[in-house]
């Protein structure tokens, strides 16, 4: 079994002799430390290293011109950009931090949070103004203490209209009062003279320190006399797998006979918990290829000279020597949405060849590749971190593959049965009479029937514009910690 045990990645310090200049001290080159660094990270393991010009190990004719270089660039985030490859089509998931430390925390679910999830969209008959949908509200925290709920809308944050150009600054703040509002279909079915009313009430929120349980929700319901688990999982967080196999002991000893998988707000995270969550649901494919990797080509090489093994996941029956809760299914339901990004992806992919897997939802969002941390070290580990700065970085290093080679979704997974939230009818998690629950659980007791989309008497036309998600700076993310050959050299 290939060791996922941490977020670092180990590079070794003979390999690092691939970049073509020694460090900056040595030759008192006048480029700054910090842009040495971020060079020298994306020369070394950046995926699509190959397709950047400026990354080439023979980039620059001297040291002089190294310097020169990277004094042309203003701040590390400036030349960190200009080394993405295609930034809106094709790398939209690398980045660089100034602050290691919150990179730390969000990936281990730590957050400045006050509890509440939601979605904003354009008003009815406005290019400008935008209403909040309340789309999820955290246990033990400032909105579920003052009983905001899922479905609650707002349109106006300390009394002021939320607007396109003011949504950013009002929803960062630490403390603020939502302004509730109902919208109103003025009983037609058109949407051209719906409106939003204020309610004149208001609920008042303050983030604090926040460690999410990604196990939001579970449930077991009998179907046509076989029993369903569902759980909702919303982060693939290590810190959490081993309440993720308690969850599946459930299952098990239930006697679950057909999973529900709701990922609609999952944005990614661990590799290794995406592995551990795919072999729960299956069990009857261990030491199969769960899935694969494409590194550059210099990385790629070296693998697999090295041996080729260490390029390949593979389903597994423990974590750490604990014994896994296996279902042993044939097929899962997977609720996903457009929101459902990177390790969420890569269950769906992984577990297609195996089994049947019924998308229920959207398009998903298209992230096939992972990432991991580098930081201002000899071998870019947290270790010997560079103490004048908390800079570090998160860049793509390796596509993932599944077991007959498809990857590359870039336009996301498309679904089996095709439907989108009710958001103006959202119903709770966990429901059975929940949109997209229900219409799993309707194809579950008569899978031969064609089924139509379960959905509210009157959807409006909303328009997305941003989520909850675009307010955490480490989105999307699906992260290792891969320990490279101890002999890999040029």
């Amino acid at each position: 079994m290939r060791n996922y045990k941490s977020l670092i990645l180990l590079i070794v310090v003979s390999f690092i002799s691939i970049s073509c200049f020694e460090d900056n001290d040595d030759n008192q080159i006048t480029g700054s430390s910090i842009n040495d660094f971020v060079w020298k990270g994306m020369n070394l393991v950046y995926l699509y290293k190959d397709n950047v010009p400026n990354l080439a190990n023979d980039a620059f004719t001297s040291n002089e011109a190294y310097a020169n270089y990277l004094n042309g660039f203003s701040s590390p985030e400036d030349l960190f950009e200009s080394l993405i490859y295609q930034r809106e089509t094709v790398d939209r998931f690398s980045w660089i931090v100034d602050d290691y430390i919150a990179l730390e925390q969000q990936l281990s679910g730590i957050t400045a949070s006050n509890g509440m999830e939601f979605k904003l969209f354009l008003q009815p008959n406005s290019n400008t103004q935008l209403i909040g949908i309340v789309t999820m509200v955290l246990p033990n925290s400032s909105a579920s203490a003052n009983g905001l709920t899922r479905g609650d809308i707002f349109n106006g944050i300390n009394g002021t209209p939320l607007s396109i150009d003011n949504y950013m600054s009002l929803l960062s703040s630490n403390a603020y009062t939502l302004n509730l509002a109902t919208y109103n279909d003025n009983g037609t079915s058109t949407t051209t003279d719906d409106t939003v009313v204020s309610r004149n009430e208001n609920v008042s929120l303050t983030k604090a320190q926040y460690t999410e349980n990604p196990i939001f929700a579970t449930n077991i319901f009998n179907i046509g006399g076989q029993n369903v688990g569902y759980l909702m999982y919303n982060g693939f967080t290590a810190n959490f797998d081993t309440q993720l196999n308690d969850a599946f002991a459930t299952f098990k000893s239930s006697n679950v006979q057909h999973l529900v998988l709701d990922l609609r707000y999952n944005s990614g995270g661990s590799v290794n918990s995406a592995i551990l969550l795919s072999s729960m649901i299956t069990g009857q494919f261990t030491g199969d290829v769960f899935s694969t990797e494409q590194w550059n080509s210099e990385f790629q090489a070296a693998f697999e000279n090295e041996d080729p093994e260490l390029l390949i996941s593979r389903f597994v029956n423990n974590d750490d020597g604990s014994n896994l809760n296996s279902l042993n299914l044939q097929k899962v339901y997977v609720i996903a949405l457009e929101s459902s990004a990177s390790a969420s992806e890569l269950v769906i992919n992984a577990l297609d060849p195996y089994i049947n897997v019924i998308h229920i939802g959207e398009n998903t969002a298209g992230k096939y590749q992972a990432s991991t941390t580098l930081y201002d070290s000899p071998d870019f580990s947290r270790q010997g971190a560079n103490p004048s700065h908390s800079y570090a970085m998160q860049p793509l290093i390796f596509k993932s593959l599944n077991k007959v080679g498809r990857t590359d979704y870039s336009d996301g997974l498309t679904p089996d049965i095709q439907i989108s939230e009710s958001y103006l009818d959202l119903g709770a998690i966990g429901d059975e009479n929940e949109t997209l629950l229900a219409t799993a659980l309707a194809d579950i007791q008569n899978p031969t029937a064609k089924l139509s989309p379960i959905k509210s008497e009157k959807e409006a036309s909303l328009i997305l514009f941003k989520d909850s998600n675009s307010f955490k700076p480490f989105r999307d993310d699906m992260y290792v910690d891969k320990k490279l050959p101890i002999n890999l050299s040029n």
